[in-house]
């Protein structure tokens, strides 16, 4: 199924070249089953079996219980006729000449009357060809009467008085009665469209005809001079003429009419012309109503007054027309002319059909396949294909077509209906018209009411119902303002645990909902703001902020604002790595810091002055841990001096003027004097805070035994020469 129109009335090819490639007959079996894997081929629907010819269709006809569809064409000419229960073909049948028009003469298809290209007519029946006779010269039309059961075929050329015919073969009777003598402009050999002998190239006939079946029965025929003539088949004689109304002259240019349609009034007339354009006549006037333009200009082929079966809904729908050329088909509102939707296929039309009470097209064309369109709005789907209203559904809710009519689009077809309860019919003093007429429709525990009945009953129960409504506009329209308005007030969010993180999702939803009532002011267009405390929606445009705004009306997040195992410790430290803004912000703890190997040494330095212990009540457990620890071994300064010089190596000290500070500013004046008078170089100088001092002392490797030794003749002897010996004995 496709779209194949752009309005807002959409239409759906169920078949026909736009929906599925044809096969050629001379295509193995092997190839067509291979054509699974095609997806353009796997995903069509093949409405009616079928439903094609082998070179194109010339007409297609409808049955009157709905059952059945027969439809000709080329080549080789032959018929087709669908049961449409079974969406199946029911048979095939071929025949001598090509078909021009038909009819059928029942309510199925049992019996059928074809007007063939070679001046027979042919009668047939489900068994074949019943009987089969010939006319006096070739026929234009086909029309049947089923008062009188006359079949009248409209023809081309005149008799010997000058006038054109339309041949009348009496059903009954099985013979041709007087035919009835339309002017088409005599033996005039010169002006075009004249009466010529037939045959020639400008031969004046009878184009086509039209009968009033459901009101008065009066036969109107249509000319290649561009007029219509009225016959009562009562009297057998001409009512009258309507004459083209725009023929300027009577030598200027003529429109033949080549279409005819009688409404199911009878009042009036719908005429379409070989230029294209369309009149529509009340007969009691010879002006017409009302003018259209099929805007291609070629031959109008068909009209078609699109009414229900049944008058009480005609009365409550909004009138349409069809017409068609070979080009376009349109659909219209024949009261002003203003269009409702059209189709356009890709092939040349020759015929088109309505099921009736339903949206589906048929028609006949010089394709090879035949199409077929549905209208949803225009009609439900026949019961024969029913499922393409589930289809239509799916298609219409879905996202990603830019063509699928709305809600609200699809709601306009029932616009014309208003749904009333017996209660409501008393206020609005209707409950008397219940049972007296079809105005109201029962439905359930109500009745369906016209719309036009129910706004004029509603204006007259209530006069003032105008500005009541209008006051009800201007007062939602207020309402709706005050909903795009920035709320001021903060909002506070009501959770147990993680309060910050609430309220920092609150706050990029409020920054969200400032820049959404910003676009809206910039596009003049009100749109409702969402509560952020119930629940806050994504942003139209998704923003950086937009993934977070989402958590507190999220059921799976629930725990993560009221479970304490879920609380967010903010003074860890894997919390101030991952966020690097918050390490500046005051802890209500702070962590005790351990003492450096500086503040250490000079703590080991005077271990039993009096300011260590004043600075004890103030000292950490840790730090009094730490000096009864180093208390017990000897200090660093102790144990070098004890140690001999020679082993002494390089050592650096690094000092920092800010921990001296601070370990001199816990201790007393007493604990400091003391200090200064045990160290036997002074103490190290305090400059600039955070300046570090590096000292070096190097110190020379010292010998082992520093007394005067005595010299031997053997070492001077071994310092002469070296021996190559490992042997002790030879040095003794």
């Amino acid at each position: 199924m496709k779209l194949s129109n752009q309005s807002e009335v959409p239409v759906y090819t169920i078949s026909g070249s736009n929906t599925a490639r044809p096969l050629p007959e001379w295509l193995a079996r092997r190839r067509k089953r291979s054509l699974k894997n095609d997806s353009e081929y796997a995903n069509r629907i093949e409405l009616l079996q079928d439903f094609e010819f082998e070179e194109a269709s010339q007409c297609i006809r409808v049955s009157e219980d709905g059952d059945w569809v027969m439809s000709t064409g080329t080549y080789k000419p032959q018929i087709h006729t669908h049961h449409l229960p079974q969406l199946s073909l029911s048979w095939a049948r071929h025949t001598d000449a090509l078909n021009t028009t038909f009819q059928l003469l029942s309510s199925d298809y049992s019996k059928s009357i074809h007007l063939q290209s070679d001046r027979s007519l042919e009668f047939h029946t489900p068994s074949g060809c019943h009987y089969k006779t010939r006319l006096p010269r070739y026929g234009r039309d086909l029309i049947y009467d089923r008062v009188s059961t006359e079949a009248l075929v409209p023809a081309t050329g005149v008799n010997r008085d000058d006038m054109g015919e339309v041949f009348r073969l009496n059903l009954e009777l099985g013979r041709y009665m007087r035919s009835y003598e339309v002017d088409v402009g005599g033996d005039d050999f010169t002006s075009a469209g004249g009466g010529t002998l037939q045959g020639g190239i400008n031969t004046g006939a009878i184009n086509t005809g039209a009968i009033a079946e459901d009101s008065h029965g009066l036969l109107a025929f249509g000319t290649t001079l561009g007029t219509v003539e009225l016959w009562d088949p009562r009297a057998k004689g001409r009512a009258g003429v309507l004459l083209p109304p725009t023929q300027t002259g009577p030598d200027g240019p003529r429109n033949e009419i080549t279409a005819l349609e009688f409404h199911r009034s009878g009042l009036t007339l719908a005429t379409g012309s070989s230029n294209g354009l369309i009149h529509i006549y009340d007969l009691r006037s010879p002006v017409p109503l009302l003018k259209k333009d099929q805007g291609y200009g070629f031959p109008i082929h068909t009209l078609k007054f699109l009414l229900p079966s049944s008058t009480t809904r005609e009365q409550t729908m909004e009138p349409k027309i069809l017409s068609s050329d070979k080009k376009i088909i349109k659909i219209w509102d024949p009261r002003d002319g203003a269009p409702w939707t059209s189709v356009e296929p890709a092939v040349d039309i020759n015929s088109v059909a309505w099921c009736k009470d339903s949206g589906m097209i048929l028609t006949a064309n010089e394709g090879r396949q035949q199409h077929s369109f549905f209208i949803p709005q225009l009609g439900p789907a026949p019961k024969w294909c029913s499922f393409l209203d589930n289809l239509v559904e799916e298609m219409a809710e879905d996202p990603n077509d830019p063509n699928a009519f709305n809600t609200a689009q699809a709601g306009s077809v029932y616009d014309n209906y208003k749904f009333l309860t017996v209660p409501q019919l008393r206020s609005m003093s209707l409950d008397h018209l219940i049972g007296r007429t079809n105005l109201l429709r029962p439905y359930m525990h109500g009745y369906f009411v016209a719309q036009r009945l129910y706004e004029e009953a509603r204006l007259i129960s209530n006069p003032y119902i105008w500005e009541e409504e209008r006051a009800k506009r201007i007062k939602e329209k207020i309402d709706k303002e005050r909903e795009s308005r920035i709320r001021g007030k903060k909002q506070k969010a009501a959770v147990k645990v993680n309060k910050k993180l609430a309220e920092r999702l609150l706050e990029l939803e409020e920054k969200n909902e400032r820049r959404r009532a910003k676009r809206a002011l910039e596009r003049g267009v009100d749109e409702p703001m969402k509560d952020a405390a119930t629940g806050p929606g994504p942003s139209p445009e998704p923003s950086a902020d937009a993934p977070g705004t989402n958590v507190l009306g999220d059921s799976r997040f629930a725990k993560l604002f009221e479970d304490e195992d879920f609380a967010v410790d903010e003074a860890s430290r894997e919390y101030q790595l991952r966020n690097p803004n918050t390490a500046s912000e005051p802890t209500t703890q702070k962590k005790p810091r351990g003492l450096t190997a500086v503040e250490q040494e000079e703590i080991d330095e005077v271990p039993n002055s009096s300011g260590s212990d004043d600075a004890s009540g103030s000292e950490s457990e840790e730090e009094r841990a730490a000096k009864q620890k180093f208390s017990k071994k000897p200090s660093a300064k102790q144990s070098n001096n004890n140690k001999p010089v020679s082993r002494r190596q390089p050592q650096m000290r690094v000092s920092s003027s800010a921990t001296t500070a601070k370990s001199t500013r816990d201790r007393s004046f007493s604990s400091r004097a003391q200090n200064m008078r045990a160290k036997e170089k002074p103490s190290r100088r305090v400059t600039v805070v955070g300046e570090q001092e590096f000292t070096f002392t190097p110190r020379g490797q010292s010998k082992q035994n520093s007394g005067p030794r005595s010299t031997t003749p053997s070492d001077y002897k071994a310092k002469e020469r070296r021996s190559a010996s490992g042997n002790t004995f030879r040095k003794m």
